[in-house]
């Protein structure tokens, strides 16, 4: 099912529910917009963006320079 027919389907599933159902849904859909996913609290991604950064710093990465990194994107889109 594509967006379009997902959004058709809600907006009619809206129009025609009772008042608890459409609190419901907003409750569900306001609750979960709520939750946020904390990055600086996953230990994974910490230790892995601490040792890319450290491969920067002792030079073993070489990294790129802005200009670098918009001419790889340039030539991307070609």
């Amino acid at each position: 099912m594509d967006t379009l027919a997902i959004r058709q389907e809600l907006h009619h599933y809206i129009d025609t529910a009772d008042d608890a159902s459409v609190e419901a849904m907003y409750s569900n859909i306001k609750n979960e917009a709520i939750e946020k996913y904390e990055w600086w609290n996953d230990e994974e991604l910490m230790a892995e963006l601490d040792k890319r950064s450290a491969d920067l710093e002792s030079g073993k990465d070489p990294g790129m320079t802005l200009e670098q990194s918009i001419d790889h994107l340039m030539n991307r889109l070609k």
